[in-house]
């Protein structure tokens, strides 16, 4: 609804407790104010137009896409929340910007999704459209500090959440941007005082401080999306990328749709942290390992290096020696792991740009590389009776896929027969609760089933090479590397299996692996 003149004659708060000005008054680039770009500024070319066309601060604008993506496209590959491109165009049940970009510009929801000056466009329409609800005028629009509640308005979140997200564009245009594209282009803004009028937005400025770690804020996530209490003793910590920004990502895990939540989440730029689900309750993270671990996620994407800033490693660390010594957590990469580390899982974050030797010697701990407890040269014979760390592969691996193995103790007990029996009928395997061949074939390929072929990489590809070893009996080196070796037992489990012989991995070979053939 409009603003009242009352409202617009009230001292404005300032962006932040850190950020302490004395101008009342600051104003942003003109939208109209275009500077001649040349034909390799592709994306300052994008800014300009937006700006001109709806009106908008250039500089806010390219404030909000640095915020969102690092000014990275991502080739239009979606984010954590289904959000694309590099002003984050989301189609989920809680934020349906692409949807509205798409109605505001004309243009199709694949285009914006995939064509960054369509989506800087469609970011644009949004913050206007935003702009026009609240009732801002001309004059008002060409006032940077007045679009403060439209900015949190177009994170989609409430309280707290978006004025976390409006906050850290503001601080972008007071500290100002001197920024790198993924293809090399420079995008500038200048700083400038600032002095957001957040009197349309609750809760603006004020946050609770986190109950665990004094340091950090708190921002709750959604009670469905998290569990209260624990089953398990706390031993690990575990790494994780958020394939989204730092507000945006608190955000969502107070959406009820998104079923996720994690216990902290740190800021690239400055190594903010806020605590979302508390460290005695069961976060949304990582599977298997949720009830034994804390969850750390980074802001960030992890085919992008540059999200990872020295100022979040630095406040990571400080946060993992705490969890350490609060846990008796061992600093070794047994128990601080990464997301794509922990059993039967099927993400790859932090990714191969996260700096783990810088890690462990930040936090006083021994590098290396973990011990996954599902890798072995061979896999032998499991029933009731057996003991150690292939029994304990066995369970973690049937918890990992919902069937209820109890603790993973590494003793094949009851509890562990049932869960075998139970998956072995959901495959029409042979229900005899023992763990052979077939049995560990099927275990050890479970999961998502992305097409591999040889310069594949990453959890899956482990997932196939230790399936292999179980169904070839011998050793596939289960790396992650789709390499000649691994081409070669491809070919020869299609051959003794009647599949089409390709050395590749596609939905005939991936349903061979987990029918445990």
């Amino acid at each position: 609804m409009p603003r009242s003149p009352l409202a617009l004659t009230r001292a404005r708060a300032s962006v932040l407790a850190a950020l302490t000005v004395s101008a009342l008054v600051a104003t942003g680039q003109p939208a109209t104010a275009a500077p001649d770009r040349g034909a390799a500024d592709p994306l300052n070319r994008a800014f300009d137009r937006a700006a001109q066309e709806y009106g908008v601060p250039r500089d806010l604008l390219a404030a909000v896409g640095y915020g969102e993506s690092r000014l990275d496209g991502h080739a239009g590959q979606p984010s954590q929340a289904n959000g694309y491109g590099v002003m984050h165009l989301a189609s989920n049940p809680e934020n349906r910007s692409l949807e509205k970009a798409a109605a505001l510009t004309g243009e199709p929801a694949d285009k914006l999704r995939r064509d960054t000056t369509a989506n800087i466009l469609g970011g644009a329409a949004v913050l206007r459209d935003h702009a026009d609800r609240l009732g801002l005028d001309r004059a008002e629009r060409s006032d940077v500090n007045a679009w403060y509640p439209a900015v949190a308005r177009y994170s989609e979140a409430e309280g707290p959440a978006a004025a976390l997200y409006a906050d850290t564009v503001f601080t972008f245009l007071a500290e100002g941007l001197d920024a790198t594209t993924p293809g090399g282009e420079k995008v500038r803004v200048p700083s400038r005082p600032v002095a957001p009028e957040k009197e349309e937005v609750p809760s603006a400025g004020i946050y609770a401080q986190s109950p665990d770690y004094p340091t950090a804020r708190w921002v709750a996530a959604y009670s469905g999306n998290y569990v209260v209490g624990r089953k398990a003793a706390v031993d690990k910590v575990v790494i994780h990328t958020t394939q989204g920004s730092y507000a945006g990502s608190i955000s969502w895990y107070q959406n009820p749709a998104s079923k996720v939540s994690a216990h902290y989440t740190i800021r690239s730029s400055d190594g903010e942290v806020t605590q979302s689900v508390l460290e005695k309750d069961t976060a949304w993270h990582a599977g298997s390992v949720n009830s034994s671990s804390v969850g750390i996620e980074h802001e960030g994407y992890v085919d992008n290096p540059a999200w990872y800033t020295e100022a979040m490693y630095r406040s990571s660390a400080a946060l993992t020696k705490h969890l350490a010594a609060r846990y008796n957590i061992p600093k070794t990469r047994s128990h601080i792991i990464g997301h794509s580390e922990a059993p039967g899982a099927t993400h790859t974050d932090p990714g191969p740009n996260w700096n783990w030797n810088h890690y462990m010697e930040l936090i006083g701990g021994t590098p290396g590389t973990p011990g996954d407890g599902l890798t072995f040269p061979s896999y032998t014979l499991q029933q009731s009776g057996s003991t150690g760390p292939q029994v304990k592969a066995v369970q973690q691996l049937l918890n990992a896929q919902g069937y209820a193995a109890g603790t993973a103790d590494g003793v094949f007990g009851p509890a562990t027969k049932s869960a075998t029996q139970a998956f072995q009928r959901a495959r029409s395997l042979t229900a005899d609760g023992a763990v052979g061949p077939k049995t560990w074939t099927a275990l050890l390929s479970a999961g998502t089933t992305p097409a591999l072929a040889r310069g594949s990489s990453g959890d899956a590809v482990k997932r196939l090479q230790r399936a292999l070893t179980a169904a070839l009996g011998t050793t596939v080196n289960a790396d992650g590397s789709f390499g000649p070796a691994t081409e070669t037992a491809v070919r020869n489990y299609q051959s003794s299996r009647g599949l089409g012989v390709d050395g590749k991995v596609g939905p005939a070979t991936w349903g061979a692996l987990q029918a445990g053939r």
